[in-house]
């Protein structure tokens, strides 16, 4: 399994993360991307992943855009270039919290899509109660042949298949799968198929059942995994070939 969007990285696992990662390569997890929210915790990200040969995606969070640099181009080039460095993200629209001005939120977006299409990189995007002017931007600055991911995905049937549909994307599924009254997504995973899914933790965030409660972590994607599987009518086995054949597309791994 690969979990594609984690924050290892957080000071949550500075007193364990040599038994998170050990636990997580027992559970099956072959690879990890961990995601950077800002320069100074993407910075951080690259040094902590290196010596675990964890992959990174460096970005500004739409939380984060308020205190974005002058020069986004610039600040993210001079990580881009590191070790382990696969993705630009996370970056999008964040209109539940707001912790940022809109417009500056969009402003920010843009300024990652743009330097992703011009390097051809893959992109993880975080999307909250923001679908049309989300997919406004993507109209005007997603390009055919781009990568991204929604991750996080936990939207309707008809946001999948837009999302899908018109701009190629996948969408990434974690733990919410599992929540007892995550109905709307385990409707619209079951209407899209696996074709572009991908799994994630988004740890130490949002556990799956059975773990809710407990601070997540890269092995418990084998929860996510174990029900879509059922969802889908696959295999276990199928179903974990499938998503990280899609992983593996998706960020070029």
């Amino acid at each position: 399994m690969i979990d594609t969007h984690c924050h290892v990285h957080d000071a949550q696992y500075d007193a364990d993360r040599d038994a998170v990662v050990a636990r997580a390569r027992d559970a099956g997890v072959s690879a990890m991307v961990t995601i950077g929210e800002n320069i100074a915790d993407s910075s951080r990200a690259i040094a902590i992943a290196e010596p675990y040969e964890i992959c990174v995606a460096v970005g500004i969070h739409p939380h984060e855009a308020k205190n974005a640099p002058a020069d986004i181009d610039a600040e993210l080039r001079a990580l881009l270039d590191k070790p382990g460095v696969i993705a630009i993200g996370e970056t999008g629209l964040d209109y539940y919290y707001d912790h940022s001005p809109r417009d500056r939120q969009a402003a920010v977006l843009r300024a990652q899509i743009r330097l992703a299409r011009e390097l051809r990189l893959p992109v993880v995007f975080h999307h909250r109660d923001a679908f049309d002017d989300f997919c406004a931007i993507l109209r005007e600055e997603w390009a055919g042949g781009m990568r991204g991911v929604v991750h996080c995905f936990t939207g309707t049937t008809d946001e999948a298949r837009t999302f899908i549909g018109e701009f190629d994307l996948y969408l990434g599924i974690g733990g919410v799968l599992t929540f007892p009254n995550a109905t709307g997504l385990r409707d619209a995973v079951t209407s899209v198929g696996a074709g572009k899914l991908v799994l994630e933790t988004d740890c130490p965030y949002l556990a799956p059942v059975p773990m809710r409660g407990k601070r997540n972590e890269p092995s418990f994607v084998a929860h996510t995994a174990a029900k879509l599987a059922e969802l889908l009518g696959m295999r276990l086995e199928d179903l974990i070939a499938a998503t990280d054949h899609n992983a593996r597309t998706l960020f070029d791994l």
